[in-house]
């Protein structure tokens, strides 16, 4: 599948028509649509998403929900579409209508059952009269299918599906959403595109199919009585669902502030620092975070020191503690003298009473035998006195590892305590005079005491300041909220599904509940097992593209996609055979696992769907950029559209590696009346490029 064309007629910024049509050439894929900043590159996607979805564009990514939500709703969202300037003539009456349209134009389009040549989707807006309309043509005309089946069905259905649309659609900047998913939310929310994208979806969506109709089966059957009291529980369960829901969208909401208000903050912290001397506000975040790690440090240092203090009582008492440690070695010797002496009377012993085991064997005259047993008797008592030492006597009586320990602490002290010692206080000293200074600086940044404005823009910045510590102490109390309300929940729903069990079914309903139940298990073992080889063909694909795209070797050394329950998730082993924190990642590097895992979603869907990136090599060093000039864009699709900024997130270096698999490029321009796109030729766009800057720029 392929595009061919794309018109805008009135698209926010692009006022009038604009219409791109792209080449086919089977040997250059790509098509670059370059402009500034603000011209109108991520509106040229919004186009495209809401040409396909419409009201549902919420659906395809989290951003378009928050923008539809904030608007006040999808009828007033459609309105902000509309070219400002358009909307402005139809009501001074300078024009009759204001009309907003994209029109997409598909070749190459598999539909079952429907040969065609080319596929024409076609959404308008009327302003005037508030009213959206889809039109679909298939080789010109409609056709009686689409219509049945109804146009947002089909286009989900035979086009794109738009749970897997932000693969296809992208800012590569914010795909590393893929890379950063934690929560169980979020890696559910992912899971969903990936079984979408995998084919598993369908399987999913047949058993929540299966699920829902034993419900209604175990249903059926209850009596009078006991369908009054299901219908509260279902009641509860519901009015539980929409209180966690509502709990949420307010703890969005105080996000959303939270972020404002430490926006507005830092734009007051700047005008103080302004007020003050020229510490600009990048600077004055340094300075913040070297003070941070200076105390951490300074604690760090503090701690040595101390324990360098216990010892020093030992260092004081000199010739003392070398008496200490002398009588120490000293009874370490007579100990182990002692335990010899204990081993040569055990062993003397026992030769004895094998001597004289011998000897009774022997069966000698017993005069003979009493006198060779007085004598040993007599040896072994004068073996068996231990006779007192000469040198000394064990006084401390120590044990061993005690006096290893004394032993171990005199050879330090000895031999390295003071050149330590000296370089802690050193340190200790340095670091704090270093905290010292940089508090200093923190502080000669904020305005002058004692001038008026900054004492205003000061109090400003407290009232934003407990404005947000208020907002945290009722995120904190929803949190706590939700919490309660989702235990309740959990427990309303464990007593509607025991009530649920107690149902006697009809017999018909039995049979078909039995059927079904049966029908379920095996598509259980049939989604299991499709997960199963769907997760190692992912594996592969996602490693080999880290392989391709990626410049440290053995960095990452295997991939493991992990499957529990509807959680889909994947894990990045390193050479150690650990798992590496993504959150660890730099932000290239977490764009290129996103990257990599884009590419291995769309090879492994089978879905020839043409692939729109903003932003491109924003995040990328040019080892990486390169690999992904070569390597990923001209396989990842068919057909591949950039939306570049030039300069900043495609050097001309960069460009020229594109050239080879470049299809056309195109300049949006920008000027009082609005944007509009213009066809560049391959060699020529920089210059184009440069021109408009510098006339922007002057």
């Amino acid at each position: 599948m392929r595009i061919e064309r794309i018109k805008l007629n009135n698209f926010r910024i692009y006022k009038g028509v604009n219409e791109i049509i792209f080449k086919n050439d089977s040997d250059k894929n790509i098509s670059l649509i370059a402009g500034m900043n603000g011209f109108g590159k991520t509106t040229f996607l919004t186009s495209l998403i809401w040409s396909f979805y419409g009201g549902l564009m919420a659906q395809v990514e989290d951003k378009y929900r928050k923008d539809i939500k904030n608007t006040g709703g999808y009828d007033k969202f459609l309105q902000t579409l509309v070219n400002k300037n358009v909307v402005s003539d139809f009501e001074e009456g300078k024009t009759e209508k204001a009309i907003l349209q994209v029109e997409v134009e598909l070749v190459d389009v598999m539909i079952p059952s429907i040969p065609c040549r080319k596929v024409v989707i076609k959404r308008s807006y009327d302003f005037s009269t508030k009213e959206e309309s889809l039109k679909i043509l298939i080789d010109g005309h409609e056709n009686q299918l689409t219509k049945e089946v109804g146009y947002e069905v089909f286009i989900n259905d035979f086009i794109l599906p738009r749970e897997i649309a932000k693969f296809f659609f992208f800012d590569a900047e914010k795909i590393v959403s893929l890379a950063e998913a934690k929560s169980k939310s979020e890696l559910r929310s992912l899971s969903k595109a990936y079984s979408e994208v995998l084919g598993i979806k369908k399987y999913e969506d047949l058993k929540i199919n299966l699920t829902t109709l034993l419900t209604k089966l175990k249903r059926g059957g209850v009596s009078k009585v006991n369908k009054s009291k299901l219908d509260e529980l279902i009641k509860i369960d519901k009015e539980f669902e929409e209180l966690i829901n509502l709990n949420l969208e307010k703890q969005v909401e105080i996000d959303n502030e939270i972020i404002s208000i430490k926006q507005k903050a830092d734009s007051i912290q700047e005008k103080l620092i302004r007020e003050g001397n020229e510490v600009t506000l990048e600077e004055l975040k340094e300075y913040k975070q070297e003070k941070e790690q200076l105390k951490k440090e300074h604690t760090e240092a503090k701690g040595e020191l101390k324990k360098l203090l216990e010892i020093v009582p030992l260092v004081i008492a000199g010739d003392k503690f070398d008496a200490l440690v002398n009588q120490v070695n000293l009874e370490t010797k007579l100990k182990d003298k002692g335990l010899n002496q204990k081993s040569l009377i055990k062993e003397l012993d026992n030769f004895s009473n094998e001597l004289i085991k011998e000897f009774k064997s022997l069966k000698l005259d017993p005069k003979v035998n009493s006198q060779i047993f007085d004598t040993i008797e007599k040896l072994n008592s004068k073996k068996s006195q231990n006779p007192k030492s000469k040198s000394g006597e064990i006084i401390l009586d120590y044990t061993d590892e005690e006096s290893r320990s004394i032993i171990a602490t005199f050879n330090y002290i000895k031999d390295s305590f003071d050149s330590q010692f000296k370089i802690i206080i050193k340190n200790e000293r340095d670091t704090r005079q270093a905290l010292t200074r940089v508090s200093n600086k923190i502080k000669q940044s904020e305005a002058r005491k004692n001038n008026p404005l900054a004492q205003k823009l000061r109090e400003e910045k407290e009232t934003l300041s407990n404005k947000a510590d208020a907002l945290n102490i009722e995120k904190g109390t929803l949190l706590e909220e939700v919490s309660t309300w989702k235990t309740q929940k959990d427990s309303n729903k464990k007593v509607l599904s025991e009530y649920e069990k107690n149902y006697n079914l009809v017999a018909l309903d039995k049979q078909k509940y039995e059927v079904t139940t049966l029908a379920l298990e095996k598509l259980n073992v049939l989604t299991a097992r499709i997960k199963e080889e769907k997760k190692y063909s992912l594996q592969k694909s996602v490693m080999l593209g880290l392989k391709k795209l990626m410049h440290k070797n053995n960095f990452i050394s295997d991939v493991n996609v992990r499957i529990e329950d509807d959680v889909m998730d994947i894990d990045l082993i390193d050479k150690q055979n650990n798992v590496i924190d993504k959150d660890l990642l730099s932000k290239g590097e977490q764009q290129l696992y996103a990257t990599a895992l884009l590419k291995a979603l769309v090879d492994e869907s089978g879905i020839n769907f043409p692939v729109f990136i903003d932003s491109p090599l924003q995040k990328f060093d040019k080892s990486h950029s390169s690999n992904v000039i070569e390597q990923f864009y001209p396989t990842i699709s068919e057909q591949v559209v950039l939306f570049p900024l030039l300069e900043k997130e495609l050097s001309q270096k960069e460009y020229e590696q594109l050239k080879p698999n470049l299809n056309g490029v195109y300049l949006i321009q920008n000027d009082s009346k609005g944007s509009s796109v213009v066809k560049c030729k391959i060699d020529n766009l920089f210059t184009k490029f440069n021109e408009q800057n510098y006339v922007f720029t002057n």
